[in-house]
């Protein structure tokens, strides 16, 4: 369990836009897809179960482009412990070099499944992606 998580991804022909590099849109699912990965990989089975995560605010920079055959490594990485319903993340994309080229800051609610509702993120949900000293 740890309070960051990485993840490789492959730009495919499907992900480039006109101008010939990864689209927008396709950073923003890549980001989920991440969360998601670190959130199924760390969480409590039963907390997956119980809990589901909405995003409420994207900041994103972007400082380089992908073309399609590159790789990129995603690092998301949870910096501090939540507010309420809320849990901010971190994400960079760094290139096949090492270089940063797309940094997002992601701020995501967590829902109860059963009632659809926001909930206040209990401690022990957060413990397993808060940095040692936080947990």
């Amino acid at each position: 369990m740890a309070n960051s998580f990485t993840m490789h991804f492959t730009a495919g022909a499907e992900h480039i836009d006109e101008m010939g590099h990864v689209n927008n849109a396709v950073w923003v699912g890549w980001m989920e897809e991440v969360a998601t990965a670190h959130w199924m990989k760390d969480g409590d089975p039963a907390h997956v179960a119980a809990y589901a995560w909405v995003v409420t605010r994207h900041e994103i920079d972007y400082r380089g482009n992908v073309r399609e055959g590159d790789c990129v490594t995603a690092h998301t990485e949870i910096r501090e412990g939540p507010s309420g319903a809320r849990f901010d993340r971190h994400i960079t994309f760094s290139n096949e070099a090492g270089k940063p080229i797309v940094k997002a800051k992601t701020t995501w609610a967590m829902i109860d499944r059963a009632s659809g509702r926001l909930l206040r993120v209990p401690p022990e949900v957060a413990a397993p992606f808060l940095a040692p000293q936080e947990a």
